[in-house]
């Protein structure tokens, strides 16, 4: 492909940028595909790559799982159909390997900016925070001589719809791929949110420069800092419950929170909180305690909200992995050429956005009602 890091993200919109600007024009998803850079040699090109992302992503959209069955929706859609998408009556329906081919060999970092890019601007708030969760996933159906791919992702809480994705070659190389992920968007009054791993002095730092807030939770990779946190006098410290149900199980969430002390010197923290879990199912009680580095001032962010977004970090799991893993059957998936894995992930996301945008909560029963009718995903696609 042949594209640098400074190539990719010279054409890619910056939220910052188009932000900048004035009010921002509503555009649908497909006009992101037609700035879409094409690495493909221009003879003998029968279809634009527009065209291929579109007809790609609508069939995502109405459930497609894999390039197979891609094909299979290209090849069922009626003429008007693919029109719309940007395949001209004139040309013939592109085919499975055709689309596997163009898709295999796109610059896969650039696709996930744009796309997140256009997300970002239709994002709303928690409690008047920008939110967004960071998290990785390895694609265990498309690993190569052992060799997973594993994709880092930006999530907003408001909406679970994902802001970006990067490859990274393992989990141990999330830590500064957490930058480069993060990098092309405005941070500005935003709070990252972000498990153990990341509870890094050089991420907090970055994070404050860049003008964005941070909820970090606190593990073993930090051991002086959590056993300092450990010690604190918790049993002091007044805490604030909450009690959920369902399923057969009772989860009480308790939640204390004090000012940072002065001996914790952590980039911009201002408050530590401590999180006990008491999971109880068939009355058998299991307690699980966490605690976590928070760069909002409590002034700002009272503990109960703190733990809101700590506990809507985990449901990135729920939101996106489970939902890739389960729905769309990801990690059975055994393709593996080129940037074909992230690419599909990438569309994969976009349909997760797209529904979740759209105001489906159950992102199951949304693909169930896009696949019967391909004007829907369609118009999905297509609405501003």
């Amino acid at each position: 492909m042949g594209f640098s890091h400074a190539a990719r993200l010279q054409g890619t919109p910056r939220r910052h940028d188009i932000l900048s600007h004035g009010p921002v024009r509503a555009h649908p998803a497909t006009e992101v595909f037609a700035q879409v850079p094409d690495p493909r040699d221009p003879r003998g090109v029968r279809h634009s790559l527009s065209g291929i992302l579109a007809v790609a992503a609508a069939a995502v959209a109405a459930g497609a799982g894999s390039l197979v069955a891609i094909g299979e929706w290209v090849a069922d859609a009626g003429q008007d159909a693919l029109q719309r998408l940007g395949i001209g009556a004139d040309r013939r329906r592109p085919s499975e390997s055709t689309i596997r081919r163009t898709l295999a060999g796109l610059d896969a970092d650039d696709l996930d900016r744009r796309l997140g890019a256009w997300a970002a601007l239709r994002v709303g708030t928690v409690q008047g925070w920008q939110v967004i969760a960071v998290d990785g996933k390895s694609m265990r159906g498309a690993a190569v001589e052992g060799v997973r791919p594993h994709l880092l992702s930006a999530l907003a809480h408001a909406d679970r719809a994902v802001l970006g994705q990067l490859a990274v070659p393992d989990k141990g190389s999330e830590i500064p791929a957490l930058k480069d992920l993060l990098e092309p968007m405005d941070l500005t009054g935003t709070v990252i949110t972000a498990d153990a791993l990341h509870c890094q002095r050089d991420t907090a730092s970055w994070l404050t420069r860049r003008g964005a807030d941070y909820v970090m939770t606190v593990k073993g990779n930090q051991p002086r800092l959590r056993d300092r946190l450990k010690n604190l006098p918790w049993a002091t410290v007044p805490g604030s419950s909450v009690v959920d149900t369902g399923h057969g199980r009772r989860i009480r969430r308790t939640v204390k929170a004090v000012e940072v002390p002065a001996w914790v010197h952590w980039p911009g923290a201002a408050q530590v909180l401590q999180v006990r879990r008491t999971r109880t199912v068939n009355g058998r009680k299991r307690i699980e305690v966490v605690y976590a580095i928070c760069s909002v001032p409590m002034t700002q962010a009272q503990p109960r909200v703190v733990a809101s977004w700590i506990q809507g970090h985990w449901g990135i799991e729920n939101s996106l992995h489970w939902v890739r893993d389960v729905t769309f059957d990801e990690d059975r998936h055994q393709l593996r050429v080129g940037n074909g894995p992230q690419v599909m992930a990438c569309l994969r996301n976009t349909a997760i956005t797209l529904l979740r945008l759209a105001g489906w909560s159950c992102i199951a029963a949304g693909l169930r009602h896009h696949g019967r009718d391909p004007a829907r995903p369609i118009d999905l696609l297509t609405a501003p």
